[in-house]
């Protein structure tokens, strides 16, 4: 069974992290890159394209700042080649580098991510922001993980956050939410706090955890302010 690659290329990339992404893939039989720069689309829309043009019987989605282990891809040769394989998807842990180090609680780790799939079996990826794959079939769990090296600065950060925030506060405002007020900003805060810090147990991870689950938090408040700024200038018009 062959199984091909997919990866999203953006214009904002780590050359570093870039090769190391492709080196650890290079054992694929096919390698498909999807240009993102200064095309028109979503996530989803630029996956599924990835799903259209790989010519593998399996497919797996890699992003350009993720690395495949050495004990990743013998799980995943062992099962594409295994023809009692009762699965069609699966999904696969990720460990999260985060300023230099690997961070195993606040929700890191195992990070599950549906990533490995039976191309005949898939039908698409949906969704503007956190997009989700659709597929027929029974879905497996994989025991080694993807590398995932989110080493941004606190700049970086904060302009992701800035970006990802306008899309998030659409899609809350698409989807009529409730008037943002004192309160529902209270509660939001309070509920990314204490699922961070207390569910997740992010200070586990020591200084670095914590400083990175009141960024997350900010991040939800964000969020939320955004769609209060989309609602407030809809009640002006």
């Amino acid at each position: 069974m062959k199984i091909s690659v997919i990866i999203l290329v953006g214009e904002k990339i780590n050359d570093g992290l870039f090769k190391k992404c492709l080196n650890s893939v290079s054992w694929a039989d096919e390698i498909v890159r999807v240009e993102t720069k200064n095309q028109q689309g979503s996530f989803s829309e630029w996956r599924n394209l990835g799903h259209k043009k790989a010519i593998g019987d399996w497919i797996l989605y890699i992003d350009t700042d993720e690395e495949v282990t050495t004990s990743l891809q013998k799980e995943i040769n062992n099962i594409i080649n295994n023809p009692k394989i009762m699965f069609t998807g699966f999904k696969i842990p990720r460990k999260n580098i985060i300023f230099g180090k690997e961070f195993k609680y606040g929700g890191q780790y195992p990070d599950y991510q549906k990533r490995l799939f039976l191309k005949k079996n898939f039908k698409k990826w949906q969704g503007d922001l956190h997009e989700t794959p659709e597929f027929e079939g029974k879905l497996g769990k994989i025991d080694n993980s993807i590398i995932h090296h989110k080493d941004l600065t606190i700049s970086e950060m904060l302009d992701k956050t800035n970006n990802w925030s306008e899309i998030e506060g659409q899609l809350m405002f698409s989807a009529n939410h409730p008037k943002m007020n004192i309160f529902r900003f209270f509660s939001a805060g309070c509920r990314e706090f204490y699922l961070r810090f207390f569910k997740q147990r992010a200070f586990m991870d020591g200084s670095l955890g914590v400083i990175y689950a009141f960024y997350q938090v900010y991040s939800r408040l964000i969020s939320y302010s955004k769609l209060w700024e989309k609602q407030q200038f809809s009640t002006r018009i």
